[in-house]
């Protein structure tokens, strides 16, 4: 029984999430939330945690990857590895930290130098933390303006309200798979019609 769960479980598409954001943002109050339904006040992450969970992504049963990315930003290398991995970003700061906010321009250089070779890469910014209106440092306008010029979608969230942006993280994944899949067939296609005149022309 076990070998068909596996097996059934490693046909179903797999969509390879990130989470990337200074330390203290609640990347893994989101990730925790969104895994086990639970709000997790106090985490202090002291390693990248890699999470794996069973979803119906509009009607469809996938799976989602997330590698919750904490303390290793420090080492270049490491930092590398993980954006190569990674099919999607999603570049979270908190409203309450205005440098949380400046150091995403950072993290989204990082990953477009480490993924210079992709024309789209799917990447959401994400201000967290957004029941806390009161102690708000960075306007919407701000975020929005800023996400409009790299020409990604911002979404504001709380891992508290349970507001989601994995699935919309994930939908940008999967569009970018099918757009990738249509080239490469459309270049298959294109070959084998060029072998098949060459062929004719031999005859």
């Amino acid at each position: 029984m076990a070998t068909n769960k596996s097996k059934s479980q490693s046909s179903l598409a797999l969509h390879k999430v990130i989470m990337v954001g200074s330390g203290g943002v609640g990347k893994s109050a989101l990730t925790l939330q969104f895994m086990y339904d639970e709000f997790v006040e106090d985490y202090e992450p002291t390693k990248a945690d890699s999470y794996r969970k069973k979803v119906v992504l509009d009607g469809e049963e996938v799976q989602i990857d997330i590698l919750d990315t904490a303390g290793q930003e420090d080492y270049a290398a490491i930092r590398d590895n993980y954006f190569r991995s990674g099919e999607g970003f999603l570049l979270v700061f908190s409203i309450t930290e205005h440098e949380s906010f400046t150091a995403t321009a950072e993290f989204r250089e990082q990953i477009l130098r480490v993924k210079a070779e992709e024309d789209k890469i799917p990447l959401l910014v994400v201000g967290n933390k957004s029941d806390l209106e009161e102690r708000r440092q960075v306007p919407i306008e701000e975020a929005r303006s800023k996400a409009e010029e790299w020409g990604v979608q911002y979404v504001e969230t709380s891992a508290k309200t349970r507001a989601n942006v994995f699935f919309d993280l994930m939908r940008e994944i999967r569009a970018k798979k099918m757009s990738e899949n249509k080239d490469k067939n459309g270049k298959k296609s294109s070959k084998n019609k060029k072998s098949f005149k060459e062929r004719c022309c031999l005859l």
